[in-house]
């Protein structure tokens, strides 16, 4: 099924069947619209064959970029409908969108792990020497160590790792370029995929991406979700962890530890500072839970 007649359907649907206004269906279309041309760009000409994992990037890719928690609020619902209506007409055989809670206007800060959940997450691969898990290892260290977005981590290539530096280069948005930094952890994980690991998986030895899966090819952002997903089971941690949730973690603990917002932009590849400003907020609620708790007069009732 193409994306034109999955929308053509899904029109004909919400209109003339759910009796939506007009104004109601031109929004569910244009929200539609713009998660098509965004899914496009990974490959996916299928409706089909979207994963939960593509929703998620496009929502937080969405919110970190500036839009107000309105508009990202109206997408979810968008796309639980639309999915919905595939499954309902058997086009999809589950829906991608169940596990995804709907987003209210107000909650709109990233979510973010403590360095506890950090740890043992980045320790769910830490033992073992077969190449997938070196492999996820590298992936889970560079993910919270550089904060790249996922579609970036799956683009990078072999020359765009330096290692004599610590830094990695990669294409984001819109097609920028930028440099982005690594520390030692994921300079020692990443050099032990890349000496031990990497040549097996790479079956015709002309790879160009640097993490590649068990075939040899490129990793989708679909496995990258796999793993991560994997990797919060090993460690035990119960709460909705998906990739981007490394990037926000990232972000909010070096603005914790006093690093310039400006810093974190050009890392983040945040074309303004503006979005970037949304983990001021994260830092802010963290001083006032501290000051709730330690301070004799934070509350009216002393």
């Amino acid at each position: 099924m193409t994306w034109e007649e999955s929308l053509r359907l899904f029109k004909s649907y919400i209109f003339s069947e759910c009796g939506l206004a007009k104004l109601t269906v031109e929004a569910y279309l244009h929200d539609l619209t713009v998660f098509r041309d965004y899914i496009r760009k990974t490959g996916v000409e299928d409706p089909v064959e979207c994963s939960e994992a593509d929703i998620m990037d496009f929502l937080d890719d969405g919110a970190l970029d500036g839009l107000q928690a309105t508009t990202t609020a109206r997408r979810m619902v968008s796309l639980k409908v639309f999915f919905r209506f595939l499954m309902m007409r058997h086009y999809m055989t589950q829906d991608i969108t169940e596990n995804i809670l709907s987003r209210k206007p107000n909650e709109h800060l990233p979510d973010f792990l403590g360095l506890k959940e950090v740890d043992a997450l980045l320790a769910a691969f830490s033992r073992g020497k077969e190449p997938l898990v070196m492999r996820n290892r590298a992936i889970l260290d560079l993910l919270y160590a550089s904060g790249l977005r996922v579609s970036e981590l799956c683009g990078l290539r072999m020359d765009g790792v330096d290692f004599k530096e610590g830094t990695v280069r990669v294409m984001g948005k819109r097609s920028r370029e930028r440099l982005v930094p690594f520390g030692k952890s994921a300079w020692k994980s990443m050099g032990e995929y890349a000496d031990k690991a990497r040549a097996s998986l790479d079956k015709t030895g002309k790879a160009v991406q640097f993490f590649l899966s068990h075939t040899g090819n490129p990793l989708t952002r679909k496995r990258i979700w796999d793993i991560i997903k994997l990797a919060a089971k090993k460690a035990k941690i119960d709460k909705n962890i998906y990739p981007h949730i490394l990037r926000h973690s990232f972000a909010t603990h070096l603005l914790h530890n006093g690093a310039d917002l400006r810093v974190i932009q050009e890392m983040l590849g945040h074309s303004s500072v503006a979005t970037t400003q949304i983990y001021t907020h994260t830092d802010l609620s963290r001083e006032e839970s501290i000051f709730k708790k330690f301070f004799p007069r934070a509350t009216a009732e002393q």
